[in-house]
């Protein structure tokens, strides 16, 4: 049976959406650099979409400090530099650990029993090596224990916050003893999370917050934001590239 047209369209904010997500976890993962020109000519044929939602979706990143726009040419991706992270991290610490302080006196039994689950599931990516599959749990413990202090006005700032420390806190995990030290603060958080130790609960996930930032802040060294300027073989690459990155095209 056929279908009206209007009830099988996507609403344009849809694609937008669709498309800043995908680009997101890109940037975040590192598989699109800082300071990398995003061309909209590759970017749109990779995603299957117009420049118009593509556009829309590079403001949105634009709003949460992941690209930077710039007249008259190519859009980046925001470079991570060095003052600015390590401010980003001094008032995530801050929210990080007011959260933890109140969670730990707010928890009840079920959000126990939810950070439970999702320590068992870092400690067993952790075990087998998956590096990104740990980054996504990792960021719902953060979220839940935000969430588990029940203050709208402290998880409104940390999701305002945290789209721009994803990719520090992932970059962060590659170095040479980091992982492992990030489980056991973990399991240490949770600790004091379950005995109800507010002081340190906070304490504890205050410093595994600021420790990211220490490390993400001594392995930049801040240079030009200015893109490379792509050949055109280059431009062929990049979009084979973010095209096997995306899997499939935003759909429609």
């Amino acid at each position: 049976m056929a279908l009206p047209r209007r009830r099988l369209r996507v609403p344009r904010a849809g694609l937008h959406e669709q498309a800043a997500m995908r680009l997101r976890t890109l940037i975040v993962r590192g598989d699109l650099a800082p300071g990398e020109q995003l061309l909209e000519s590759n970017l749109s044929e990779a995603l299957g979409i117009s420049r118009t939602p593509l556009r829309e979706a590079l403001k949105q990143l634009a709003a949460e400090g992941l690209v930077e726009l710039r007249l008259n040419h190519s859009a980046l991706v925001a470079p991570l530099r060095r003052d600015e992270v390590a401010d980003l991290f001094e008032a995530l610490s801050g929210i990080e650990r007011c959260a933890a302080e109140l969670a730990a006196r707010r928890m009840v039994a079920r959000d126990v029993e939810r950070l439970e689950e999702l320590q068992a599931r870092i400690e067993w990516h952790h075990h087998r090596g998956e590096l990104r599959e740990y980054f996504e749990v990792n960021q719902q413990i953060h979220g839940a224990i935000v969430g588990f202090a029940r203050n709208n006005v402290l998880k409104g700032a940390h999701e305002v916050l945290l789209p721009r420390a994803e990719r520090a806190r992932f970059s962060a995990l590659s170095v040479l003893g980091r992982w492992e030290e990030s489980v056991r603060e973990h399991q240490d958080i949770l600790a004091a999370l379950k005995a109800g130790d507010a002081g340190r609960a906070g304490q504890l996930l205050g410093g595994h917050v600021g420790r990211t930032g220490e490390i993400v802040v001594a392995s930049l060294t801040d240079g030009p934001a200015e893109g490379h300027v792509a050949s055109p073989p280059e431009r062929n690459q990049i979009t084979q590239r973010v095209k096997r990155k995306l899997s499939l095209k935003v759909r429609k």
